[in-house]
Order: C-alpha cells, then sequence, then structure tokens
C-alpha cells in the first residue's frame, strides 16, 4: 500500500461533492487538476445524497491524484480513499463530533488506520451561515475573535491531532482572515489547511503567504476553474522560493 506525505511542502486540494459532481462538469475539472497537478482531491460534502465510493472511482479513472475521504457524517466512510480524515469538529460542542462519531466509526478504520489523520476542524465565521454549521448544530468562532482560534487551534495539538483545518464553510461570503490564519500559524507546529470562501487568486497567495500548509479550493473552482491553474501556480512559486 503505498503511503503519502501529507501534506507535502505547500499544497493545494481541489474538494468534489458526490452530490455536484456530475459526469461532465467532473471530466473537465479532473482535466484541470491533471493539468496543474494538484497535490490531492478531497472527496465529501455536508449531505449524502449520492454515494462516495462512486465518486472515489470515478475520480480513479480519470486521474492518479491522491484520493483524501472528507467525510461530512458516518455514511461518507470508505476504505478506498489514499488518506482518510478523522475530523474533530474542536470548534464546536456537540459531543457527536468531537468523540461520538469516532468511536463507531474506529471499528470500521482499524484495518486502515495507516490511511487515517486526525484532523482538528475548526469552522470560522466568515459571512453567511453555511450548511456546515446548520448540519452540525455548532456556531462558528467569530473571525474578529483570534484569541479563541488560537487557543482552539493550540488544544488540537496538544490534544495530539495531526492537523488544524481552519474553515469558512462551503460558500462562505468571505474567507478566513489572512490575520487569523497567521496568528494561528504563529502559534502550532502541526499542519495548518484553510479552506472556504477563496474566489481568486490573491487569495489563495495572502494565505500561502500567511502560513498555510494545505489550501482546499471548491465552490470557487467549479465558478472559476482556471482558479485551481493560477493556485497551483503561485503554489509553484512557494515551494520553489523554500
Amino acid at each position: 500500500m503505498k503511503t503519502y506525505n501529507f501534506p507535502e511542502r505547500k499544497s493545494i486540494a481541489l474538494l468534489l461533492d458526490p452530490d455536484k459532481a456530475k459526469e461532465n462538469s467532473l471530466r473537465n475539472i479532473i482535466k484541470t487538476a491533471n493539468e496543474s497537478k494538484t497535490d490531492y482531491i478531497f472527496a465529501g460534502g455536508s449531505l449524502t445524497f449520492n454515494s462516495i465510493e462512486n465518486l472515489i472511482t470515478e475520480i480513479r479513472k480519470l486521474c492518479s491524484i491522491p484520493v483524501i475521504l472528507f467525510p461530512g457524517n458516518l455514511l461518507q466512510l470508505s476504505h478506498k480513499a489514499d488518506i482518510i480524515l478523522l475530523l474533530s469538529l474542536i470548534s464546536g460542542r456537540n459531543p457527536e463530533l468531537l468523540i461520538g462519531n469516532h468511536v463507531i466509526a474506529a471499528p470500521y478504520l482499524k484495518d486502515v488506520k495507516e490511511k487515517v489523520v486526525s484532523v482538528g476542524y475548526i469552522l470560522i465565521s466568515c459571512g453567511n451561515k453555511t450548511s456546515v454549521e446548520y448540519i452540525s448544530q455548532t456556531e462558528a468562532i467569530p473571525s474578529d475573535k483570534p484569541e479563541i482560534a488560537i487557543a482552539t487551534a493550540m488544544a488540537g495539538e496538544m490534544l495530539g491531532l495531526q492537523m488544524i483545518y481552519l474553515e469558512a464553510g462551503s460558500g462562505a461570503t468571505n474567507t478566513v482572515p489572512v490575520s487569523l490564519v497567521r496568528a494561528v500559524r504563529e502559534n502550532i507546529s502541526i499542519p495548518l489547511a484553510v479552506g472556504g470562501g477563496i474566489k481568486n487568486s490573491n487569495q489563495v497567495e495572502e494565505i500561502f503567504n500567511a502560513g498555510a500548509d494545505l489550501i482546499i479550493l471548491g465552490n470557487g473552482c467549479e465558478n472559476n476553474p482556471s482558479l485551481l491553474t493560477e493556485a497551483c501556480r503561485i503554489r509553484d512559486k512557494f515551494n520553489k522560493n523554500k
């Protein structure tokens, strides 16, 4: 079984929702991902009307980019992904999303635990209420309260989580503030991922410059596929200068 260094240097991930990835649009965005040498493809979403395993199978037919399972719920668990994110929603106080679902998932993941990466998932309020907030029944951390986000990320690292993920949420009006990304980066030593609300290459550059190791692009690429190409170009620039 192939193992991956995750994330390796500055990286770009494309997030695909099984309920939105239609055949023609999937082929087009995967073609762009291949051409731009996108590092990872995340598979997952807040709801599940279509099979996550079918999506992973279709992705594998079209490319060899590592597939990362980004499960929105227990129905999205699959052994087929290359890496499985075990998400703890540490910004909220819903016990099911802190530990309850993990207990249920553990026996299923036992035989593929070498694929599992534990992630401290932190929702940041960046405009309108997102699907993640509604489904998780939790409130996001206000974007103007960086001290709460910093302390939460530090606690996640101290608990042994392997990555912190700052998430504005799918369809967020704004991105996670650059100042907040930088503040969290300065206070943790584990990899930092940022996603949600990213619509242009300037935002990608600013977030990388603030210290993010991994940027996840979703809706922005659906509306503007060239964003993925530009994001990977910016990634290459940062990695070349390291």
